[in-house]
């Protein structure tokens, strides 16, 4: 029931949105209700898994380990973007760039965008996985293009066209794994579970080719390189709380799904097929965001390109098995919050500053303390600074490789230094240097208000915390993940 509750919740609150016709607050409140039942439905799911291995609903809903995992990530995220929401719209109400129309169109396409996340996760057909995914492109693309400015519906189409394409090809790859030859037969319910146990029926070449539509048509979704082009864009022109969803949760769903076809296509073939393709694919994607981090002018396609090369480690402690893939699991963890930190903080500053420029972005640690402080630590954080988990999970990826992959291995170090050198060349450029105020109405030191400030503290805590410490359920959860992604 729990599973359903999680799907009827953001529905219902998007109806409500619906029928909402002049009070914001109403939207406020609504929204502000919703999204503790959700964290506390996916709390609760957790803590089945963790107990009884899996939560079910009918034949139609269920998730193990591995669903569990990512539903943490969107919950979470979804939680804190909730409220962050209600104070960035707030502000923008209040310097009138916004009205009542948009805020309302603003909850419902975010509550569909929850909705369709946790769907994804939660259901066990194949199918209806490739639906919800395909459902959250067209709520993002009218939220991408939310201000209606002619680079935000460019981004917003260029993000429409190029995930369908990529989902178009895997679907294809979805329709293959359901060839007659496999055991499931195309006519019948074909769940997850199905899928895995026919597969060693599936024939071999047919299995190859299907996985690689699978890869390159979610990869797309996912942002591995050279399908990632609509990231950028699409990120730097969406409101900011929805950049933090885009990056902190539905990266990691679309992962989820290729995560679950390596499953599949791992019954079929030796993993070593599966494996060579993410570490191939994990290395260019890192390999492309670090030279352009490097003279990037916009900070949140700075912050874009690095979700992008998350996104490559993802793929490559997958590729590299063993260690790696539980290390890459608990690295999307951190990314989400790290990540969400960050895009909190850049919406922070733009409404400050009124630019994403960051030669226009100058002294926000004497202008904004609060923002500027969490700027530099969600900086420390994503590029892998010690204490910080991601560091941890960056070595046990590596190491991971280093008896099979050295060269891969040396490479990519490089370029993590070289990620590092980029980064801290424009967040100390935005942060240290000194404010300089403009000609025209200097800028009101000071937050934006608390709602803005408040959910990026508390992602950034939970954040340093869980460097130290990883509650035992967790732990429990990532490692029957893995061993069932290493198989």
């Amino acid at each position: 029931m729990i599973l359903l509750i999680l799907i009827a919740a953001p529905l219902l609150a998007a109806l409500a949105s619906l029928a909402v016709r002049k009070k914001i607050l109403v939207l406020e409140i609504i929204a502000m209700i919703v999204a503790p039942v959700e964290f506390v439905a996916a709390a609760t799911i957790a803590t089945q898994v963790y107990r009884q291995g899996r939560s079910e609903y009918g034949v139609y809903l269920a998730a193990g380990a591995l669903e569990t995992v990512v539903l943490i990530t969107v919950a979470l995220v979804g939680l804190a973007a909730t409220f962050y929401s209600i104070g960035y719209l707030r502000e923008e109400v209040r310097k009138q760039i916004i009205g009542f129309s948009r805020v309302r169109q603003f909850f419902i396409l975010f509550h569909f965008f929850l909705m369709a996340m946790f769907f994804a996760v939660i259901t066990v057909s194949p199918i209806m996985m490739w639906i919800a995914i395909e459902a959250t492109t067209l709520s993002t693309a009218f939220l991408i293009s939310f201000y209606n400015k002619a680079s935000s519906m460019e981004a917003a189409w260029k993000y429409l066209i190029i995930n369908s394409i990529g989902l178009l090809l895997g679907f294809f790859g979805t329709l293959l794994f359901l060839t007659p030859g496999n055991d499931a037969g195309v006519d019948k319910f074909v769940d997850w579970r199905s899928l895995v146990e026919s597969g060693g029926s599936m024939n071999p070449t047919l299995a190859k080719v299907a996985f690689i539509f699978v890869l390159i048509g979610y990869g797309t979704k996912v942002g591995l390189a050279p399908m990632h082009t609509w990231l950028p864009d699409a990120h730097s022109k969406a409101p900011s709380p929805i950049s933090a969803l885009l990056s902190g949760s539905l990266l990691n769903v679309a992962m989820l799904a290729i995560l679950k076809y390596k499953i599949v296509a791992d019954a079929a073939i030796p993993t070593s097929f599966s494996r060579s393709l993410m570490i191939y694919f994990g290395v260019v994607t890192i390999t492309i965001p670090a030279f352009i981090i490097i003279v990037q002018k916009n900070y949140k396609r700075l912050f874009a390109y690095s979700s992008i090369e998350h996104m490559g480690i993802v793929t490559l402690g997958i590729g590299f098995g063993g260690l790696g893939t539980f290390a890459a699991l608990l690295h999307m963890i951190y990314h989400s919050l790290a990540k969400s930190v960050l895009f909190f903080s850049a919406g922070n500053i733009l409404l400050k500053y009124g630019s994403t420029k960051m030669q226009k972005v100058r002294g926000v640690l004497s202008v904004m303390p609060v923002t500027g402080v969490l700027l530099l630590i969600g900086f420390l954080a994503i590029t892998g600074m010690p204490p910080f988990g991601l560091f941890l999970t960056e070595i046990y990826i590596l190491s991971a490789g280093i008896a099979d992959h050295l060269p891969v291995v040396i490479g990519v170090l490089l370029l993590l230094l070289l990620v590092f050198a980029g980064f801290l060349r424009h967040i100390v450029g935005m942060t240290l240097s000194s404010y300089k105020a403009p000609d025209t109405t200097p800028i009101a030191c000071g937050e934006s208000g608390y709602l803005t400030v408040i959910p990026p503290i508390l992602l950034l805590s939970l954040l340093i915390v869980a460097g130290f410490y990883l509650p035992a359920p967790i732990k429990s959860l990532l490692d029957s993940a893995a061993s069932l992604i290493n198989g």
